[in-house]
């Protein structure tokens, strides 16, 4: 294939995930049609609450299975389960609307919002790998547009909703069932791995038999300590023609790696769909090796040949912070997503008692939409950014966290005080902006700390932390809103406290915004520590051998 021929459809195959993941992030529009549906059906707070908590289980507890299926079988197969599942729940949901209160039970309506958050995680997971393994020397900006475009994913529909459906939560959730599950399946035909030309190709391991170093793995005395244990055989997700000795080598082995790496006649070794995130020609390339045939030093310490997945993260310090913090701030994200319709609906009802319900949606649309752009905004930011500050600033990537975390503290000190409606901007830009700058730079700090032939196994991991976060903070906002509640004659809940409605639970995410800024200013100063003590031990290393 000509090289221009593979730039074009690497670029076809980048706007097909981009357009993919603008159909994943739908969960975040929950509040724009959330609280009308929950009057509709006479649920409570809480209730409505769960079903919102239940699509972001269903987001972020399904990564490590689905991270396995997309990391095994390619990204395709994950696009068609996540069309499927996500087809299928709007339209149970749009169902269960239809028919009104006292038809569906809370069970079906949470296994409905579940599988809307699943759907767009096995969609979202393969636009990611796709994307990443297209463009593997750029990968932070690659990755950054279905970020991005998974971010914009609710002002994308509500903008749509907002003209064509005003009003009407029914064909609302009709055009989601339609068009997410369209929107998925149609750029599945163009979601592609294409293949890159190998600089080196391996000779294959079965003619050095008779060197029984042949397919013994050595490791640098430097890397030591941030490597996990990998074996020679294939893993899972891998070319089956990865040799086993793409990994550093000692300097001990040094004179092997002249007849273990050959020029190829064609370069045609190439990744498939069911490559790790690192193509082969990332792996090994022309500045991996000396003209003396020894591995330069700078690549000890290099993500593409750190491979720590599965229960090997457990004892890791970074994976525990990194976890941690992750649940945290996407916690207090997740629940004014999933409530800044209530806020919109309290403030409003107590500020004019004129305002009709359907200019109350209305304003909800509008937060819903400020959310999603400051996310996209955010997530692009982020993405790009963090590119820019390791390159050329050699700065952590960490200092994208401290920026998020001490913009979720100012949104949740706005989201206590702010009685005004006409102000409650601050509190949906503020949030999307922090949400986004939180995601557009976690999976590259993923990926850096513990490689990246596991990342969406990995990744997958780390969303396994905001589903106890965001269970507890929605929990806790619908308890304290249910607390400040009436129950009209007609079944429906109202509260007429404005602001006192709910305040008392932003003060809690307020502390743990706190904790947030805390642990990120800690990681910021530990992952410094330990990169002056790496080059330390380069430095002694180099001085010992000249």
């Amino acid at each position: 294939m000509a090289p221009k021929s593979r730039e074009w459809m690497r670029k076809v195959s980048v706007i097909a995930a981009t357009i993919t993941s603008l159909a994943c992030g739908t969960n975040y529009i929950y509040s724009a049609w959330g609280p009308q549906f929950a009057s509709k059906l006479n649920l409570s707070s809480t209730q409505s609450n769960l079903i919102g908590v239940s699509g972001n289980l269903g987001m972020y507890a399904s990564g490590i299975p689905i991270g396995l299926l997309v990391d095994a079988k390619g990204p395709r197969p994950g696009v068609y389960l996540g069309c499927a599942m996500l087809g299928i729940g709007y339209f149970a949901l749009y169902s269960a609307y239809n028919d009104g209160p006292g038809v569906t039970g809370m069970p079906w309506l949470c296994l409905s919002g579940f599988l809307t958050g699943a759907g767009g995680c096995a969609a979202f997971s393969a636009s990611i790998k796709t994307s990443a393994l297209n463009w593997p020397t750029h990968r932070g900006t690659a990755t950054a547009f279905p970020l991005s475009a998974f971010g914009l994913s609710a002002f994308f529909f509500s903008s749509i909703s907002t003209v064509a459906f005003p009003d009407n939560t029914s064909s609302f959730l009709l055009m989601l069932a339609i068009g997410t599950f369209g929107m998925t399946f149609i750029s599945s035909f163009f979601l592609r791995v294409i293949p890159h030309p190998s600089i080196y190709s391996a000779v294959s391991s079965g003619e050095y038999r008779g060197d029984p170093r042949s397919n013994r793995l050595h490791r640098s005395k430097s890397g030591d300590s941030k490597r996990g244990a990998v074996h020679d055989t294939p893993e899972p997700g891998m070319h089956h023609a990865a040799p086993n000795n793409l990994y550093p080598l000692s300097r001990n082995d040094s004179e092997d790696a002249k007849t273990h790496l050959s020029v190829p006649e064609t370069p045609d070794t190439e990744a498939d769909e069911t490559s790790s995130l690192m193509s082969k020609s990332s792996v090994s390339g022309a500045g991996d090796l000396e003209e003396n045939g020894e591995r330069y030093d700078s690549t000890a310490h290099d993500p593409h040949h750190l491979d720590i997945r599965g229960m090997a993260l457990i004892p890791k310090i970074e994976f525990w912070e990194l976890f941690i913090l992750l649940g945290l701030l996407t916690g207090i994200g997740l629940m004014t997503i999933n409530n800044i319709g209530n806020d919109a609906q309290a403030l409003w009802s107590y500020y004019d008692k004129n305002i009709t319900p359907g200019w109350i949606q209305r304003r909800q649309l509008i937060h819903v939409s400020i959310i999603s752009v400051l996310s996209f905004t955010g997530r692009l930011l982020s993405g790009i950014g963090s590119d820019l500050i390791v390159k050329k600033l050699h700065m952590s990537r960490y200092w994208c966290l401290f920026i998020s975390s001490a913009v979720f503290c100012a949104a949740q000190l706005c989201g206590a005080r702010i009685e005004d409606p006409n102000q409650l901007i601050y509190v949906s830009g503020t949030t999307g902006l922090a949400y986004g700058f939180l995601f557009g730079c976690y999976p590259s700090i993923v990926a850096e700390t513990f490689g990246v032939h596991g990342l969406s196994q990995n990744w997958g991991c780390m969303t396994l932390s905001p589903v106890v976060s965001g269970y507890i903070f929605n929990l806790i906002y619908g308890k304290i809103y249910d607390d400040h509640s009436t129950i009209t004659p007609d079944g429906r809940r109202d509260c007429p406290d404005g602001l006192g409605c709910y305040r008392s639970a932003y003060w809690v995410t307020f502390a743990a915004s706190v904790v947030g800024v805390i642990i990120s200013l800690w990681s910021i100063r530990y992952h410094h520590v330990i990169k002056l003590k790496q080059d330390r031990e380069e430095l002694e290393a180099e001085s010992r051998e000249a």
